[in-house]
């Protein structure tokens, strides 16, 4: 486990791009929905709704890329997109099976950082 907590700027650098691209959410709310889930939304609140989840996803993207950087809020960093995954994933389990297909590779993908994010929490308080 030592191996994956000396590489957390790494980890964070990299997950945080990827995360960062949900920025394409609130260029193109139906290109974000169709990648992620395989369908779209339509009208005046789904851009509302989309472009805003776009954002904020993209806005923890960002923040993990901070993170990776500046090591006195990577506690922080940690907490707000291990929540913000972990409600993503659970949100999808009780309310998106039917697209399970399409989602199911970010849901893997989060599934595993929140896992890394959490061990590397409760590590690096555990040396404090």
């Amino acid at each position: 486990m030592n191996i994956v907590f000396s590489k957390m700027k790494w980890i964070m650098l990299v997950s945080g791009i990827i995360t960062f691209s949900m920025i394409l959410s609130l260029i193109n709310p139906t290109l974000g929905l169709t990648l992620t889930f395989g369908e779209s939304l339509d009208g005046n609140l789904a851009n509302i709704i989309v472009r805003n989840w776009g954002a904020l996803i993209a806005l923890v993207g960002g923040m993990l890329v901070y993170g990776a950087y500046n090591e006195p809020n990577r506690n922080l960093v940690l907490v707000v997109a291990s929540i913000s995954k972990s409600l993503f994933i659970t949100l999808n389990l009780i309310y998106g099976q039917s697209y399970l297909e399409k989602s199911g590779i970010a849901l893997v993908f989060d599934s595993v950082l929140v896992v890394i994010f959490v061990l590397y929490l409760l590590f690096h308080s555990s040396k404090k």
